[in-house]
């Protein structure tokens, strides 16, 4: 039985990044989640990386673990500190926020 990767990208208040982003798992390519939308993507049981991309701007890669059966759920958004913001134009990894979601499970 595989594992389930489940991802919401949703913000709080205003996200001036909101175009569609692509979701990559282990480098590659699965799908894509638009704002305000849940995507859910099967895996295999195992270590992973998650990243999602928007043209030149991503998030960190994000490694987490997916047992047999088990959903996994994280959250994405584009809204950052101002800081974070400013610098996401330097340093592009910066620009998209990958959170884990206790809840979303």
């Amino acid at each position: 039985m595989p594992a389930t990767l489940k991802l919401t990208h949703k913000a709080i208040g205003v996200e001036v990044r909101r175009g569609a982003y692509d979701v990559v798992v282990d480098g590659e390519r699965v799908g894509s989640v638009e704002m305000n939308k849940t995507v859910e993507v099967p895996l295999e049981p195992g270590r992973h990386t998650l990243q999602v991309r928007n043209g030149r701007n991503s998030s960190r890669a994000q490694p987490f673990d997916a047992a047999e059966g088990e959903v996994v759920a994280f959250r994405c958004t584009g809204k950052r500190f101002l800081p974070l913001f400013l610098a996401s134009f330097v340093v592009p990894s910066l620009a998209l926020r990958l959170v884990p979601d206790r809840w979303g499970r």
